[in-house]
């Protein structure tokens, strides 16, 4: 019987892959379902020889369009949503599908993730506020740093010992009931990439349920190999405005466009990444002050 249909979404991810998949593959009660972007670096040959179910799509419509076709794959109780370059063994895996088994008011829970080096990866989050957008596009988070008005990410290493209900947990390790996943219609495509892990919980809440944080459970999670940064900044940019104008209301979608193109123009001018930051600084800036030129 399959308890767990663990989706993995693929991006040139060629040198993780494999060390992501294998543990998941020899498991009896899990189906492994790579879903490949149209990946330029062979991705899926590195796992041909492993108990996985592969779906090579032909172009990118985005990370939430992946998770989609993976979810639609199966027919498990339990989706997990795996990032390729984390690795999750058997035990934790077990104490994510307990979580759930035990709470029914849950609708979803998230692990502990570490870096290879055993440092915490800080995905506890709070839900994004026109306070912290202003606070980080003038510093201010740097200043206080241990405030949680100038912040989204909670980096306070306690509170990754203890088992939480955060507002909403990062998208690289979730479980989640798939009657629920189904119920929402799963991931909202609209966002290619970013903050579809955020909307993803903010409908969990909306609905009635909880999202747990268990740090009984660990993965190891390598993270940002799929693309650089600075090519990332304008679709971030992008999708928290679709965030917001989603979920707060056109006045606050107006607010947080002015204050991300002000985080945008004072990363430009402090900012220690060389031309190619500054310059995808600069395209989050045109994008939103000028909406659309997210077309052009």
């Amino acid at each position: 019987m399959i308890d767990v249909d663990v989706v993995i979404v693929s991006y040139n991810s060629r040198d993780e892959l494999r060390a992501c998949v294998e543990p998941l593959a020899r498991l009896e009660n899990v189906r492994a379902i790579v879903v490949d972007n149209a990946s330029q670096d062979g991705s899926l040959a590195s796992i041909a020889d492993l108990r996985v179910e592969a779906i090579p799509l032909e172009t990118n419509a985005g990370f939430a369009h992946g998770c989609n076709r993976g979810l639609r794959a199966g027919d498990a109780r339990y989706v997990l949503f795996l990032n390729p370059d984390a690795v999750i063994e058997q035990d934790g895996l077990a104490s994510l599908i307990a979580e759930l088994d035990r709470n029914p008011a849950a609708g979803a829970v998230a692990p502990r993730i570490v870096h290879a080096d055993d440092t915490i990866d800080y995905s506890i989050r709070r839900f994004p506020r026109l306070r912290s957008t202003y606070a980080q596009a003038l510093f201010l988070h740097r200043v206080f740093p241990k405030a949680t008005w100038t912040d989204e990410v909670v980096r306070e290493p306690g509170a990754y010992a203890e088992r939480s209900s955060p507002d909403w947990v990062s998208g690289a390790c979730i479980l989640a009931r798939r009657s629920l996943l189904e119920e929402l219609g799963g991931f909202d495509e609209g966002f290619f990439m970013y903050c579809e892990d955020i909307d993803l919980c903010r409908r969990i809440r909306d609905a009635g349920y909880d999202i747990v944080f268990e740090p009984s459970a660990q993965i190891v999670h390598e993270g940002g190999a799929s693309a650089p940064r600075a090519s990332m900044l304008p679709i971030l940019a992008a999708s928290r405005l679709r965030y917001a104008e989603k979920h707060r209301g056109k006045l606050t979608g107006t607010l947080e466009r002015m204050g991300i193109a002000l985080g945008a123009l004072t990363h430009i001018v402090v900012s220690r990444g060389g031309s190619a930051m500054r310059a995808g600084h600069g395209r989050a800036l045109r994008l939103a002050v000028f909406p659309s030129s997210a077309k052009s």
